[in-house]
């Protein structure tokens, strides 16, 4: 299995494997590509901005049951079809993370009340080809991680 190294935008490096559990069993949080219908399903987080749906995995919880939450707590997604795709790691100065990657196919959008950290779903198209420059978009979804998940999740967009 190939392993891709490089440096996130924050200039911290970054292991990502397409393999479930290839860096731990116990991955402390997840990141949900979301797809609904013919749109990438974002939330707006108050202090990063536009990103797919993430967070940490609760005590008790597995990473698919956390994903699913977080897609939900979120944007209000339900999710038709979830699939881990693979996990990464970053060394960060303090710490290192690991995080289940997942795709979801989401069902249906739902109104909620509240949407914790974030402004609640946004709904693109298409993301924008110069994301890494752009202001509106979170840090993470600037490095590499992003194109590479792209391209493994085409499958089952077809």
């Amino acid at each position: 299995m190939k392993v891709y190294t490089f440096r996130d935008f924050n200039k911290n490096e970054v292991d990502l494997a397409f393999t479930k559990n290839y860096f731990s069993e116990e991955p402390g949080h997840v990141w949900v590509v979301s797809r609904h219908v013919n749109e990438w399903l974002l939330t707006n987080h108050t202090r990063r901005g536009l990103e797919f749906p993430g967070g940490k995995i609760e005590i008790g919880e597995s990473a698919k049951e956390a994903a699913v939450r977080e897609v939900w707590e979120e944007t209000g997604g339900v999710i038709r079809d979830i699939s881990e795709i693979g996990q990464y790691r970053v060394q960060g100065k303090a710490e290192t993370i690991t995080k289940s990657l997942f795709y979801a196919d989401i069902k249906r959008i739902e109104k909620k009340e509240d949407y914790l950290e974030t402004k609640g779903p946004v709904l693109v198209k298409c993301l924008p080809e110069n994301i890494k420059n752009n202001p509106l978009y979170s840090f993470i979804m600037k490095d590499d991680v992003l194109i590479h998940a792209l391209h493994v999740t085409e499958k089952f967009r077809e």
